[in-house]
């Protein structure tokens, strides 16, 4: 069996993609460099001590009241080039350890120039869980909020077209919320049987 040699124990070092090598483990999330983030401080002069960053194995994620979130994510798009929101999804916090909120909301947005991902999250609770639609400043998350709201029940407000996109119209539940039961409540009975031959 061969040794392994004493390099290989070391954190990875990925390469960046102008052919130079950045440690994977700076933690910055920015490219891999120790400067800081571009949008970091336009983000705390506007909206200060009402927003934290953090960071995880290079992750970098910048938590954001629900009131300051359609200024926040509208900035980082016109001003800092996060041209692309790749997925917006959200977390039922129920009976988690130390939560403070019902839900929480994760937008995932990338630079495609930079190659720069930044998540950007926030929370709502009930009995109103409310926030402003970002489809007018990217138009994909259009479906993307339709499913939230499809499966949490989070409302998107000033979404052009906010209805079920998984489930049936006639469904009233949210099947992703914890309290929600694993086998449902009964509602597939109630569905109409479509042979295969119709549909």
């Amino acid at each position: 069996m061969s040794q392994r040699k004493p390099s290989d124990s070391k954190s990875a070092a990925a390469s960046s993609p102008n052919g130079q090598r950045q440690d994977a483990s700076s933690g910055d999330g920015s490219n891999g460099t120790s400067t800081p983030r571009s949008w970091e401080a336009a983000i705390s002069a506007r909206i200060g001590s009402r927003s934290r960053i953090e960071s995880f194995r290079g992750d970098v994620r910048l938590v954001v009241q629900a009131a300051d979130l359609f200024e926040t994510l509208r900035t980082l798009r016109r001003e800092f080039g996060f041209d692309m929101l790749v997925d917006v999804t959200a977390i039922d916090l129920l009976e988690y350890p130390d939560a403070t909120d019902r839900f929480a909301v994760v937008y995932s947005l990338l630079s495609i120039d930079r190659n720069e991902r930044l998540i950007v999250k926030t929370f709502v609770n009930d009995p109103d869980p409310t926030l402003p639609s970002a489809v007018s400043i990217w138009g994909g998350a259009n479906w993307l909020e339709r499913e939230v709201y499809d499966m949490f029940g989070i409302s998107f407000e000033g979404h052009p077209d906010l209805r079920r996109i998984l489930m049936p119209e006639g469904f009233v539940a949210y099947p992703l919320r914890k309290d929600y039961p694993l086998q449902g409540r009964g509602e597939r009975h109630n569905f109409p049987v479509i042979p295969r031959s119709e549909s």
